[in-house]
């Protein structure tokens, strides 16, 4: 589903730390956090998920991530926006 969003041209932030402030300000539609990103890294952001019912995937490696959402870097987490 992520991957669909993405190739529909849904705004996306990426990395931790804006995907942290996209859920704290009701902003994530849906977050994906890396497979192979470390526990210590993204565990805060799935507290914050489950906090504020947001969907939280994990089924890429932080190298796909990157890829899919157009950087040439892995990345840890992204998050599609909401609409608004």
């Amino acid at each position: 589903m992520f991957l669909e969003l993405l190739k529909n041209g849904a705004k996306t932030v990426v990395g931790v730390k804006q995907t942290q402030k996209a859920i704290t300000n009701s902003k994530a539609k849906m977050v994906l956090i890396a497979v192979d990103a470390d526990e210590h890294v993204t565990a805060s952001l799935v507290q914050a998920c489950l906090q504020n019912k947001v969907p939280c995937e994990k089924e890429l490696s932080m190298q796909e991530l990157g890829k899919a959402c157009g950087i040439h870097v892995g990345a840890a987490a992204a998050a599609v926006l909401n609409d608004r």
